[in-house]
């Protein structure tokens, strides 16, 4: 058997492993000894040396016995180089000596090694940095001396040694080390706070360099919107020096689970991709193009950037996992499938290095504003930051196993259901056609066809199997008219999906169409199948809170996947909700949540644009608010009307609230967008009012609702800024940058308008920094972009606010840190605009009031769902006015889970923290008691200005509890000051007294001024003048008591026999008494 190969000692190294490494040579060792007798010169020796270790430790003065032997005048070295993960071959010690003398005998020197201190003692107070070293070697050879070059340097490096050997030395964990001893005196206050540390062992957190960067499904629609992701710098400092040398030599793998759906309709479609520092594409850009072959893009060190193109290509409507790795200039790409065998696999060799840091920048998975992303499913996506690994290395395992056998069968089963509609609707227009040439000839047949019976298909091509399988959708395919042409060129498959659609929902909107829902489950299925995700949505709900049937997690998941990769509008937001406070079964990740919110909220923005599609304003109408809802109305009634009075008879502020609820479908009146243009065009002509004006102008400029008229909608815009409105100041700056491209007039009136505190005119300045057009400044400067944009999204302006909350998730501008909680909120906020949104909410509010309840329940149910707060606490009303129909119908607690969502938002309302407040302190039906979380709610609706939660608290402390510190901190009361519970009685108390209606007797006020009376007569109770009091009352008490007895004493002998004769009748007086009045308390006396 062959020894192991002997290691090769590396050569000296300028470099030191940090800057307090230093070498150190030794000391003075013990003389050598003879050990063999001397023989005689001309015999023929080898030389050799040996090393003996007692304890082989990198220790300080540890021993090492040196046995060697010299047939020529000889140098013996000695050396120790170790080695970390960063640094290899580093000497830390040297030592030699020569041996001139002593030939041919062997000899033995003990020499004592001694490390660098930062290599063998413990941090300290002087020792700061101490190194953890992988290995040490020490190396031991004999160099001979040449007689002739007796004076000249001489070769005396390893490899060229005439005998060499060398032993390991086992590393010491920086915690297991000794301190040293410095032989120095500290400071006393030095010396104390090194011994306040001086046992402390740090832990650092554990860190790895492989990331999970997406554990839950994502549903990736084909939008401009993507999760982002920003990875920083590592903590552990040995990974982070790594990392930083892998820059210009980049190590790492990503693997990514897809669902494809559709290979990119149009140019690239991102998959993953990086984003630098200055918005460009990095290491790598993953896209995906239209024939399905994956396209890689690379940023080489020389600031190039070359990309290559798979031969093979990516499969369609099923699970597969695709693998790259990077090295240096090296691709490696394989696609696995569920079993993890290998498919597909290719490599790609660049000529030069790539550049990669990952801390600078972001990446992103699906779209972004540069890019589509793909129509597809992300499953898991596993990230490893610095090593490449091999296919079967990977840990990425594909969770949830459920939910990704459903997303399959879902969509083979819908590719039947598509097939058959397409098939159905070809065969009754291939038979219309045949039919539709006789009519011409046969005046009876066209008659017929007018007004008879529609065409239908009776006699099947589908096999039995089939049709029994799918008997729901046949049996409505019959029932459907397919003669009439799609008007709107519309998609015949997702155009039968609305048709069922809407025939569920007209059932369920019935008197009692709740009790149908088990029934219209499987129409609901068939429709989401043809593509129209509104059903999806609505199967999404069903499912997760058992809405008519029981709860099936798996399945709500499913159509909520399912919807929102469908791009419908309320499964989006259903699904950022649910990510954003993590209910459900839902994980809590911003990031994704962002991803949903940020599709949205940029389709508020375009949805605002048209005027066209079921869509409705937004409004925060509260059911238990009467005044709101008795502001209701529709074109029918009071309210409408009489506007409509006294906007015929010129009143602006009739006509311009009239034209603004047609416009935007407002207080209940339908969406009329023509109408509305109408008064708009009267007002503006009429009455001179500058809002009108400004307002006609506008939908004059973009032809919403009328023909296109920019002559006279500048000169009304003219009129309007004349008038000084600012709004029509910053549309003449719109009209100049739009129209004329004059930049330098644009900023002029956009400036001037800011100045008058126009939202709009901030955010148009911002773009013309952002696009580098600005009159008189050189280049882009997104910083000064940033701050404009920043203005006016705190003035409400929906794209300010999106560009904004885009800088608090990718963290890249300077005045944004990264906040990805903010960025969700602000994204939430514009997304919850949406009139599509607005359109369910305005459903369900209209059937409250027209006591529909089971429409109301149904709809109201779908907005609460996306999280929107307002339909949140309506529906818990809803369910506290009718509990019968909320036990009926749902399978989950309605009041409970809906006012627990309402006190989880941002924006909720003080009397659903006072509901939660108290069905914690009671205990709500199947819920704990739970004293201290009712005090928090109180706490919050306190917070909230509702004098009720100051009440409450009071209430609470009456009956001995006391409340916990941190909930008086968040009240901002000062501990210090309000010490006795009497005082911080009087506080709470004060302060509902300071929140109610100060102008009326309220609660508040009678619990104040009865708290102050008890402490007034607690404070007479316990003084010593009630002592003087009582003893004074008492002392006249008994002389009064004295003086009576003794003048009733002196009539007595006067008034006796007149008393006697008195008796009888007095009796007698009061028997009558007695008997007339029985129920008197004088009677029976």
């Amino acid at each position: 058997m062959r020894p192991p190969a002997e290691p090769r000692r590396p050569p000296p190294l300028l470099l030191v492993l940090v800057s307090n490494f230093v070498l150190s040579f030794g000391k003075e060792t013990l003389q050598t000894t003879a050990v063999t007798p001397q023989f005689q010169k001309n015999m023929d020796y080898v030389d050799f040396i040996y090393l003996n270790i007692l304890e082989k430790k990198v220790l300080n003065n540890s021993e090492v016995s040196v046995q060697y032997l010299c047939s020529k005048p000889c140098i013996v070295s000695l050396e120790a180089v170790a080695s970390s993960e960063f640094r290899t071959g580093v000497p830390v010690y040297r030592r030699r000596w020569k041996d001139e003398k002593n030939l041919y005998v062997t000899r033995t020197r003990q020499v004592h090694l001694k490390f660098p201190s930062i290599m063998v003692y413990r941090d300290d107070y002087i020792i700061r940095n101490s190194i953890i070293v992988h290995s040490v070697i020490l190396y031991a050879w004999i160099s001979h001396r040449s007689a002739s070059n007796y004076g000249e340097e001489q070769n005396e490096d390893y490899q060229a040694a005439v005998a060499k050997n060398y032993t390991f030395l086992e590393a010491v964990p920086p915690f297991e080390r000794p301190y040293k001893d410095h032989k120095v005196c500290l400071q006393w206050g030095a010396d104390y706070l090194w011994m306040l540390q001086a046992n402390r062992i740090p832990q650092c957190p554990h860190e790895t360099d492989g990331v999970q960067v997406l554990e839950f499904i994502y549903a990736s629609s084909g939008e401009k919107t993507g999760i982002v992701k920003k990875f920083e710098q590592f903590e552990n400092r040995e990974l982070e020096t790594v990392r930083q040398h892998q820059i210009d030599y980049p190590m790492f793998t990503i693997s990514i689970w897809l669902y494809l759906l559709h290979h990119c309709e149009k140019d690239l479609c991102g998959i993953l991709y990086f984003i630098d520092s200055k918005e460009m594409y990095g290491t790598p850009a993953v896209f995906l193009n239209e024939e399905g072959y994956v396209h890689i893009q690379m940023h080489l060190m020389r600031g190039d950037d070359l990309a290559v193109k798979t031969s093979f290509s990516l499969p369609l409507k099923q699970w597969f996992r695709l693998d790259l790795s990077f090295k240096g200039g090296q691709i490696e790409v394989s696609s696995v499938g569920k079993n993890l065998k290998r498919h597909h696999h290719q490599s790609f060799t660049f000529r030069e290095d790539f550049y990669y840091d990952d801390t600078a920048g972001y990446f992103v998975l699906g779209g972004s504003g540069y890019v589509n992303g793909i129509e597809a499913f992300f499953g898991p996506v596993r990230y490893y930051r610095l090593n490449v690994l091999e296919t079967e290395q990977i840990s990425n395992p594909l969770h949830d196993k459920d939910t990704v056998e459903q997303i399959e069968l879902y969509y083979e089963r819908c590719m039947d259901i598509q097939d058959i509609v397409h098939d159905y609707r070809y065969i009754v227009r291939q038979g219309e056609k045949t039919h539709r040439s006789c009519y011409y000839e046969n005046y009876y047949l066209e008659l017929i066809h007018k007004y008879g019976e529609k065409s239908k298909c009776d006699a099947f091509m589908w096999g039995k199997e089939l049709r029994e399988k799918y008997h729901t959708l046949f049996k409505l395919l019959q029932k459907m008219d397919f003669s009439s042409p799609d008007e709107d060129g519309s998609d015949t498959v997702v155009e039968v999906g609305r048709r069922i659609f809407e025939k569920v929902v007209k059932g369920l909107s019935s008197a009692n169409g709740l009790s149908n829902l088990g029934s219209s489950v499987p129409l609901l299925v068939d429709s989401s199948c043809c593509g129209y995700h509104k059903a999806s949505y609505f199967l999404a709900v069903i499912f997760e809170t058992g809405l008519g049937v029981p709860v099936d997690r798996i399945k709500g998941l499913l159509y909520s996947l399912v919807g929102a990769q469908g791009n419908e509008r309320l499964s989006v937001m259903n699904l950022g909700y649910k990510h954003y406070q993590g209910i459900n079964n839902y994980p809590l990740d911003l990031e994704l949540s962002y991803a949903y919110y940020s599709n949205i909220a940029i389709k508020t923005s375009l949805d605002q644009h048209n005027i066209k599609g079921e869509q409705a304003f937004v409004e925060t109408i509260r059911l238990m608010d009467d005044e709101l809802l008795k502001a209701q109305t529709k074109e029918n009634g009071d309210v409408f009307m009489w506007l409509k009075h006294e906007a015929t008879r010129g009143n602006a502020a009739a006509q311009q609230r009239l034209a603004q609820m047609l416009f935007w479908g407002q207080q209940g009146v339908a969406k009329n967008p023509e109408a509305a243009i109408e008064w708009y065009a009267k007002g503006a002509i009429e009455t001179e009012d500058p809002v009108l004006i400004y307002d006609y102008a506008i939908v004059l400029f973009k032809g919403q609702g009328v023909k296109k008229n920019i002559k006279l909608a500048l000169e009304l815009m003219k009129k309007a800024a004349a008038k000084g409105l600012p709004q029509a100041v910053n549309g003449l700056g719109w009209y100049y940058h739009n129209f004329k491209r004059d930049y330098k007039k644009a900023a002029k009136h956009w400036l001037i308008a800011e100045e008058l505190g126009n939202p709009d005119a901030s955010y148009n300045l911002g773009v013309l920094y952002l696009d580098g057009i600005y009159p008189g400044v050189p280049g882009r400067n997104q910083t000064v972009a940033a701050r404009y944009f920043y203005k006016a999204a705190q003035g409400g302006h929906i794209e300010g606010t999106l560009r904004c909350s885009l800088y608090y998730i990718t963290g890249n501008m300077e005045d944004f840190p990264r906040d990805p909680e903010k960025a969700v909120i602000w994204a939430k906020h514009i997304a919850e605009k949406n009139g599509y949104l607005g359109h369910v909410i305005r459903k369900a509010l209209n059937a409250y009031l027209e006591l529909s309840w089971h429409e109301a329940l149904l709809h109201y149910i779908l907005a609460a769902e996306t999280g929107i707060e307002v339909s949140q606490s309506n529906l818990a009303h809803i369910c506290e006015e009718r509990p019968d129909l909320a036990r009926k119908y749902l399978a989950t607690d309605c009041v409970w889970r809906y006012y627990n969502f309402s006190v989880s938002q941002v924006n909720a309302p003080s009397f659903a923290y006072l509901k939660m407040g108290d069905f914690y302190y009671y205990g709500y039906q199947n819920q704990s008691r739970d004293l201290e979380l009712s005090m928090r709610m109180y706490a919050q609706a306190a917070l909230e200005g509702d004098s009720q939660g100051f009440f409450n608290l009071a209430l609470v402390m009456e009956e001995g509890n006391s409340i916990p510190s941190y909930i008086l901190d968040h009240l901002e009361i000062d501990q210090a000051l309000h010490s006795s519970n009497t005082s911080l009685l009087q506080e709470l108390y004060y302060r509902c007294w300071n929140n109610s209606n100060q102008e009326s007797i309220s609660p508040c006020s009678l619990a104040l001024l009865y708290f102050y009376m008890r402490v007034l007569w607690n404070n007479v109770l316990h003084s010593t003048l009630i002592y003087f009091m009582g003893t004074f009352l008492l002392s006249i008490l008994v002389a009064f008591a004295v003086q009576s007895f003794q003048s009733l004493s002196g009539n007595d002998s006067e008034d006796s026999t007149r008393a006697v004769q008195q008796d009888e009748p007095t009796l007698s007086n009061d028997l009558s008494q007695q008997e007339s009045n029985p129920q008197s308390p004088l009677g029976t006396s």
